[in-house]
């Protein structure tokens, strides 16, 4: 279990010991998609919804789940994040994209708290969307971009599917510094 950081020798759980880190500026950027009928996208957009403004709400709730990760997920640090930026797109003609930016001076990485906006962003969207549509479908839901810390910069490959072996799902790929980041 040498490879899974949140596992001691015997395979207890446990907080990773960050304490021996230096701070340096960590950034993240995760995207999703709530694909829905395009009658529904077309009420989000057009305010039409009982619930009020789904782009507004869902936004907030990405932003404060962001800040909340800590609390959700049992082995996060808590973490004072520095930015939170959440946008949702509509993309005719049937679904939204979500995007979240996060960026923090830390010892530990900011990629759980992207990933848990969008993924409440995306769940809001679902529940004030789901009385005129239970057909929703949310995801993929993916890390897109981090950098800083030990590990460096790691952009997903747009079109490389998931490898084998690769340790790095999603196909994506790993690189130390800005000066070898793929284009």
């Amino acid at each position: 279990m040498s490879e899974l950081t949140h596992f001691d020798e015997s395979g207890a759980s446990r907080m990773v010991d960050v304490s021996v880190k230096p701070v340096t500026l960590r950034t993240a950027r995760a995207s999703g998609r709530v694909r829905m009928a395009a009658t529904t996208l077309e009420l989000v957009k057009d305010r039409g919804l009982a619930k009020g403004d789904v782009l507004e709400v869902a936004r907030l709730a990405g932003i404060m789940a962001a800040k909340r990760t800590g609390e959700l997920i049992p082995l996060c640090h808590p973490l004072g994040l520095d930015s939170v930026e959440l946008s949702l797109t509509p993309e005719e003609p049937d679904a939204l994209r979500i995007e979240a930016c996060v960026k923090v001076h830390g010892r530990t990485g900011v990629e759980m708290e992207a990933l848990t906006g969008v993924s409440v962003a995306a769940l809001t969207v679902y529940d004030m969307c789901k009385a005129v549509d239970r057909g929703m479908v949310i995801g993929p839901i993916q890390l897109e971009e981090k950098t800083g810390g030990r590990s460096g910069r790691y952009r997903r490959a747009d079109g490389d599917p998931p490898r084998a072996g690769s340790g790095r799902p999603g196909g994506g790929r790993a690189s130390q510094g800005p000066e070898a980041a793929p284009g």
